[in-house]
């Protein structure tokens, strides 16, 4: 009898045990950054991690991590499905050649939300999108990334890509698409698109990268504002301002891509409209382009 009292009595605490040391290694749905954190902590409201890299580790998939304060979180390689809110404005900082975010989970969804990502001037790539399902910036600024061939965001894989209200300045390229194989769907509503020295936005490769620009503003770049550098660039730009950039605003540059314009404003560039040979800009009659080269685009569409 006492033999088997003991083989009970051992069993229960292992259940114990178990029981305890489940909470303590289990993720938390939503956890918590803050500039006085510590990575050590759990990453709850009242005990925060430091970094979003401490944090992401605590925090289970399709989880949430938000910040505390304003404040500079560290750059971060995203390998599952997360959404990331910096609140009042929280931020990274990417300097020395690096990435401010690296997306690369196969079908991970990713949310960027309230954040500042600031590349210093050497900063490489703001939000560098390698694998994923995808990606959704809200109310994101990104800026000084401008180390070698530096971009706002890269795409290099098909995917679901969606910038609202983002502004993306002082970069050597704002946006930029390319796939070989699966398709690009990409929308930008509200953004901003400003200060480049090469693209504000830039299409490429030989995959199909589907673009929806509306609302948006891109100006003031010294090289080209939006180009098709491959022949699956399918854009379409609505009731957007494309004004003072000191290369040609608006380019298909390859043959096959095709532009579409409808109600936008084309004013003060180095040269309004290009289009290679066998690509298209099509106009729906209702756009405002002035300057003083101006060539007409080859097609119309009616936009419905």
């Amino acid at each position: 009898m006492n033999q088997i009292n003991r083989l009970l009595a051992a069993l229960a605490a292992g259940v114990t045990a178990l029981v305890v040391a489940g909470p303590a290694m289990a993720q938390a749905t939503r956890t918590w950054v803050s500039g006085v954190g510590d990575d050590a902590n759990p990453c709850s409201r009242t005990a925060p991690c430091k970094t979003f890299a401490g944090a992401i580790s605590k925090t289970a998939t399709d989880g949430i991590i938000n910040a505390l304060d304003p404040g500079g979180f560290g750059t971060l390689t995203i390998t599952k499905s997360i959404t990331i809110d910096g609140g009042n404005m929280s931020g990274t900082l990417a300097s020395g050649g690096i990435n401010g975010f690296n997306v690369n989970g196969a079908g991970v969804k990713v949310i960027l939300r309230n954040l500042a990502v600031e590349g210093a001037g050497t900063g490489a790539i703001g939000v560098n999108f390698i694998q994923g399902a995808s990606l959704t910036l809200e109310n994101v600024r990104i800026y000084g990334f401008r180390g070698g061939s530096a971009m706002g965001v890269r795409m290099t894989v098909g995917g679901q890509l969606t910038l609202k209200d983002t502004n993306i300045t002082d970069c050597l390229t704002g946006v930029h698409l390319e796939t070989g194989a699966s398709p690009i769907f990409a929308t930008l509503d509200n953004v901003r698109i400003e200060n480049t020295a090469n693209f504000g936005l830039q299409t490429a490769n030989i995959g199909q990268v589907n673009v929806m620009v509306k609302h948006s503003v891109v100006n003031n770049n010294a090289g080209v504002g939006i180009q098709t550098s491959g022949p699956g660039g399918n854009v379409t730009v609505v009731d957007s301002s494309m004004s003072f950039n000191t290369g040609t605003s608006v380019n298909a540059a390859f043959s096959g891509s095709i532009i579409r314009l409808a109600s936008n404003t084309i004013v003060n560039n180095g040269n309004a409209i290009g289009i290679a040979a066998g690509a298209t800009v099509a106009s729906d009659g209702t756009n405002r382009i002035a300057g003083i080269f101006l060539t007409a685009p080859n097609a119309a569409f009616t936009n419905q």
